[in-house]
């Protein structure tokens, strides 16, 4: 049985009062969840979030990292790095990333063998745009990324990896994929990691990132292959975040 996880993801949202206050509303509430949690911070906040979180049931992590250990490469930041403030996770391959900054599908392979080399465990985002998924292009589209990052890991890492499917157009514009329409795409994800280890396939957390709010959450959850969310501006407050945990 996979255990469910339910991440949130900042994006560049926040501010020292702010954070403090949505992190003491998570954990007065939160109690003992039945699920993972953990939430993806800007940079400047994670030793925020160590001293805030420490202690409790919820993980942090980041947003981004370079596929560099260290060197002269001005406003990255590696995964030693990260792991020096305990992050748990790191999000690559996030739909802006990919979009606002170019980046392919080889390098979000790069930035996952990465996170892992780093002790950290990377939730690899994948997702295809409207224009794709009205051309019936959403099997290729996603399948491809999927599988360039499984193309570069050794199959006894497939297991240290979190998959994260996010349709571009269901992320901030009000629209949602059907349960059935995630799980098919959740459940072809699920067969091109068992192509590369089998036994890691029925073990890896395959995220929906579209929009998942409260009203939405049980729904989308009980598919067979959702194991969690990677929830956006529902994760900014505490009121909702706790919903989607507690909807699980």
């Amino acid at each position: 049985m996979r255990r469910k996880l339910i991440a949130g993801n900042w994006k560049m949202n926040g501010s020292l009062a702010a954070n403090a206050a949505l992190l003491d509303g998570i954990k007065a509430g939160i109690n003992q969840p039945v699920c993972a949690v953990a939430v993806c911070v800007p940079a400047p906040y994670f030793a925020q979030c160590k001293a805030e979180l420490t202690g409790s049931p919820v993980a942090w992590g980041g947003q981004d990292l370079s596929v560099h250990e260290s060197g002269a490469y001005t406003g990255e930041v590696s995964g030693a790095m990260l792991r020096d403030f305990g992050c748990t996770y790191v999000i690559v391959g996030h739909s802006e990333r990919r979009s606002y900054h170019g980046e392919s599908n080889a390098l979000v392979a790069q930035k996952t063998g990465s996170a892992i080399k780093s002790g950290l465990t990377p939730i690899v985002c994948v997702g295809e745009s409207l224009a794709e998924r009205e051309s019936g292009q959403t099997d290729a589209v996603v399948g491809a990324q999927i599988d360039a990052v499984l193309g570069a890991l050794d199959a006894g890492d497939v297991n240290k990896i979190v998959v994260a499917y996010e349709p571009v157009w269901a992320i901030g514009t009000g629209k949602t994929a059907t349960p059935q329409m995630a799980q098919d795409v959740h459940a072809m994800l699920r067969t091109r990691l068992a192509t590369k280890n089998a036994a890691a396939a029925t073990s890896v957390q395959i995220l929906y990132g579209g929009s998942m709010k409260p009203d939405n959450a049980r729904e989308l959850l009980t598919m067979p292959d959702i194991d969690g969310g990677l929830i956006g501006g529902a994760s900014l407050k505490a009121a909702d975040f706790l919903a989607i945990i507690r909807a699980v």
